[in-house]
């Protein structure tokens, strides 16, 4: 799993059938110590009902398809938490406001 913030949405008015009514996310990978930006954007299916700027828990590869709303169908990336808080080594270091 991979922390990441929800930047942008994609919509798409043609896609494959199994992903009709599927949203889907532009997430950012994020450090977990001071959830500044970490990596290239990339799409995923949110399965969570994730929100922009919210920080969510994103799965990549063949555990994409391990979901519910995701098995069997053509996804790399899926949404599958939204994060309340994060701490580390006894400290807190994001809390959902």
């Amino acid at each position: 799993m991979i922390a990441c913030r929800v930047v942008g949405t994609v919509v798409c008015t043609r896609k494959d059938e199994k992903l009709v009514g599927s949203k889907l996310q532009i997430v950012e990978p994020i450090s977990l110590v001071d959830q500044s930006p970490d990596g290239k954007p990339l799409v995923a299916i949110d399965t969570v009902g994730a929100g922009e700027g919210e920080i969510v828990l994103v799965v990549s590869g063949s555990s994409a398809r391990q979901t519910s709303r995701t098995q069997n169908t053509p996804v790399d990336a899926v949404i599958m938490a939204i994060v309340d808080s994060i701490e580390m080594s006894g400290k807190l270091v994001y809390r959902k406001s």
